[in-house]
């Protein structure tokens, strides 16, 4: 009996001991029993608040309703916790609270002690290389720009754009936007957008009046010059079940009804599925382009149909051609960097035509090379963004901040205003001086982020052509964004575009 008892004593302890811990975690605000306890349980929350809860494993902490959930899919009853809802919770959290930031009316200076009135001031007083000034004031705006809903005008009133946009991209005069839509009942559509500027600071948007529709998945586009500057557009399409992949030479003037003039030069060549492509603007390789194929790199010549294969042992995801000489960078799913010079013909298996050759960690999934074609910039799927000095093959500088796992995204290279953009899988898009690496500014998606919600972005400092606005034009979903500068119409920003 006593042994009985004294058992029942202790298990009743114990009891008590567990319920009145959980009532000081769960229940903080209760009133202690004891003077003791009162001084113990304000220390215990003194510390608690200051402190973060300790972690434990299989468990989350909600700092709002102060206690500790099972993180164990079915513990809890309805609402099941996983680590991958809650990181996706606090992810949706920071973009709501950056968006409320962005539409502050002062933003924060990209670098210390930095503004367009202390600028001018010491370019005035000579203190500052008009290049540099140039290049700093560029930084400023880029921190000003606020988001515009733009509207995407139409010439038939019946097509709505309610298809998610999956590419977009720029002539060299950024004047017109080649789109890729996705359509609902599968597929593609894709078109041509034309810009104007209005005098208030705003910029209008027209899509042609074709537009051309495919079932076949679009992979990779480019602009290309065959008759004069971005004359045709250059397509590679996925191939399906006994249709093979293609690569399709458009001419831009197929988008238009109103134009009386015959499209020009239409060609399509069969090609295993492409990852990528190229057109060369050097001379000695007139109307050539490239495609980056799995394991092999194709130059045609668009007017003979010659082509030259190099095998190359991985998957090309990324090209671009050198304008100064008939070269061609290669960035490769292994990690691989490398050019070929096309007026070399050896093609061995031993890839001694291989130059330039270095390696970064991961997938490589976008290459830009700089004016001087002495470096070189490289982006893979570990959001390593990296600027290699070609020459000695060493890599001269890294960008900080992006983040990329898997995702096939691009970098934006805007080396006139001095500024490197690109859109991580996160969904933000990152500026960094293209000088220095330092990251000027990180603008949140307007939609939450979701794998198929990854924005797409052009900018430029005359976008909408010669007379164009400076901004940022952002398709998301299927939405366009327009991001200006705040005041591109006063002195400062005059004479930074001459």
């Amino acid at each position: 009996m006593r042994r009985g008892n004294w058992r029942g004593r202790r298990n009743r302890r114990h009891h008590h001991h567990d319920s009145s811990e959980w009532r000081k975690r769960n229940h903080p605000s209760e009133p202690p029993e004891s003077s003791d306890r009162s001084s113990g349980s304000d220390s215990a929350s003194s510390s608690g608040s200051s402190a973060p809860a300790p972690e434990l494993p299989g468990f989350y902490f909600d700092p709002e309703k102060n206690r500790y959930f099972r993180l164990l899919p079915g513990h809890n009853n309805c609402n099941p916790l996983t680590r991958e809802l809650l990181e996706k919770k606090e992810q949706e959290r920071k973009r709501t609270m950056l968006l409320l930031e962005d539409e502050q009316v002062r933003k924060k200076s990209p670098r210390t002690g930095l503004n367009s009135t202390l600028l001018l001031q010491r370019r005035r007083l000579g203190e500052l290389h008009p290049n540099s000034y140039c290049r700093l004031v560029h930084e400023v705006k880029v921190s000003e720009m606020k988001r515009r809903k733009l509207e995407l005008q139409s010439v038939d009133a019946s097509s709505s754009n309610a298809d998610n946009f999956r590419l977009i991209v720029a002539d060299s005069a950024c004047e017109r936007v080649f789109t890729v839509n996705d359509v609902s009942h599968g597929g593609c559509k894709y078109g041509i957008m034309k810009f104007g500027g209005c005098g208030n600071g705003s910029l209008s948007a027209q899509m042609c009046d074709n537009l051309y529709f495919t079932n076949r998945k679009v992979n990779s586009v480019c602009w290309s010059s065959v008759t004069h500057s971005d004359s045709h557009v250059l397509l590679c399409l996925v191939g399906i079940s006994q249709t093979p992949g293609c690569v399709s030479l458009l001419p831009a003037s197929l988008f238009n009804n109103s134009n009386p003039d015959q499209p020009g030069m239409l060609c399509s060549f069969k090609i295993s599925t492409a990852w990528s492509c190229a057109w060369c603007l050097n001379p000695q390789a007139d109307k050539t382009f490239s495609t980056g194929l799995s394991r092999s790199v194709i130059v045609t010549d668009v007017v003979t149909g010659r082509r030259q294969t190099y095998s190359t042992g991985s998957d090309v995801l990324a090209q671009q051609f050198a304008v100064r000489a008939p070269v061609l960078f290669n960035g490769c799913r292994s990690g691989e960097i490398f050019s070929i010079d096309l007026r070399q013909r050896g093609r061995g298996r031993d890839h001694s035509w291989k130059s330039s050759r270095f390696h970064q960690d991961s997938a490589v999934t976008s290459i830009r090379l700089l004016q001087d074609e002495n470096y070189l910039l490289a982006a893979d799927m570990l959001g390593k963004i990296k600027l290699w000095d070609v020459r000695v093959k060493r890599a001269a500088m890294q960008y900080e901040g992006h983040h990329n796992e898997y995702a096939y995204l691009p970098l934006h290279l805007c080396e006139q205003e001095g500024l490197l953009l690109a859109v991580g899988q996160d969904c933000y898009t990152r500026l960094w001086s293209l000088r220095d690496g330092h990251l000027l500014r990180t603008i949140p998606s307007p939609h939450p982020a979701e794998k198929d919600s990854i924005p797409n972005v052009v900018f430029s400092s005359r976008l909408g052509g010669r007379r164009g606005l400076p901004g940022l034009l952002m398709a998301v979903c299927n939405n366009l964004y327009y991001y200006p500068y705040g005041d591109f119409q006063d002195g400062t920003l005059c004479e930074t575009r001459g």
